[in-house]
């Protein structure tokens, strides 16, 4: 059933949540602090995040994209060379704006442009410029796959999606929460009502002391 917003109402917004992969490159590992403080000022969740050095085949295996370029040996050379930190990302339009945060690739163009911008500040050359921030989704979701080999990647429920699953999921237990709640009428709803959905979590799991009837009798 399609469902049509009344004239008189203003469309629902539509949230889009994207992923994308930031990097923090071995010349500002030691801002690494400073720049997850950016990340998280900047709207972003930080879903994942691992610490490691990569082979200069690992590093070729990435940046496969870069293949027969004249700067590829340096730029392996250079990824390989000391620890990096892999950060997965989260925000709406979060390729666009983690690429906006970073700024040119080419720091000097940077701090003309883009004082502000990561690339600016802790960047000093083309090859050595701080941080990586995936160029496209395609790209983004091969490359969250590379540094988190184990973690799965399922797409977001939206439009009539995410409707059925409130609908299945959400609202039933949401509803029997808010009727209990006028019924009993405590003195802080919002503390009694967040109790109440954590105790009738249907999702929770069950626990028990270990002792059935047949073991008791």
């Amino acid at each position: 059933m399609d469902y049509e917003t009344p004239k008189n109402q203003m469309p629902y917004p539509r949230i889009y949540v994207e992923r994308t992969l930031a990097l923090i490159k071995p010349d500002a590992i030691h801002q690494a602090e400073e720049i997850e403080d950016v990340i998280l000022r900047s709207g972003f969740t930080i879903l994942q995040k691992r610490k490691l050095q990569l082979s200069p085949e690992q590093c070729s295996d990435f940046y496969a994209e870069q293949y027969g370029k004249l700067f590829f040996p340096s730029l392996t050379a250079f990824m390989s060379s000391g620890p990096i930190i892999a950060l997965a990302l989260a925000r709406d339009q979060a390729i666009a704006h983690w690429k906006t945060v970073i700024g040119p690739v080419n720091c000097t163009k940077a701090r003309e442009t883009h004082p502000e911008c990561l690339r600016a500040k802790y960047g000093t050359s083309d090859l050595r410029n701080a941080v990586h921030g995936s160029d496209s989704f395609s790209s983004a979701e091969r490359e969250l796959k590379f540094m988190f080999p184990n973690s799965v990647i399922e797409p977001i429920p939206m439009g009539e999606a995410a409707k059925d699953y409130l609908g299945r999921f959400v609202s039933p237990t949401l509803l029997s929460g808010l009727t209990e709640l006028c019924k009993q009428k405590p003195v802080d709803p919002f503390t009694w009502l967040a109790d109440w959905l954590v105790r009738n979590n249907p999702n929770k799991p069950q626990i028990f002391d270990g002792a059935t009837g047949e073991d008791a009798a």
